[in-house]
């Protein structure tokens, strides 16, 4: 839900859920209307009730939430090693494409 607000914008769960049937055409529009009032209620999202249709919107900028997701999965599943997860993100969820372009930035970064 929130990828789909990020490249949409503020939007109605109608929107969302418009949306989101493009890639999950089993996801239930009551289903969307119940994921953003949830993630409303978790602080995430914000809801402009202004009008009859709501407008969620994410909370925070994408890089912001992104970045604040990684530092407390590091702290809690990694015993704060940045160092650990990646090493476990390499262990077979990176292409070798992928893999390549690590190599060519950490390179660089010498």
């Amino acid at each position: 839900m929130l990828r789909l607000l990020w490249q949409l914008g503020p939007a109605t769960a109608r929107q969302v859920h418009e949306a989101a049937v493009e890639t999950r055409p089993d996801m239930g529009y009551a289903n969307v209307l119940r994921l953003l009032q949830v993630m409303h209620a978790k602080g995430l999202l914000q809801r402009d009730e202004s009008a009859r249709a709501h407008i969620y919107a994410p909370a925070q900028p994408q890089d912001s939430l992104q970045t604040s997701l990684i530092k407390e999965l590091i702290h809690k599943a990694f015993a704060g090693s940045g160092k650990e997860l990646v090493l476990a993100a390499l262990r077979g969820h990176v292409s070798k494409k992928d893999r390549e372009e690590i190599q060519e930035l950490l390179k660089r970064e010498k």
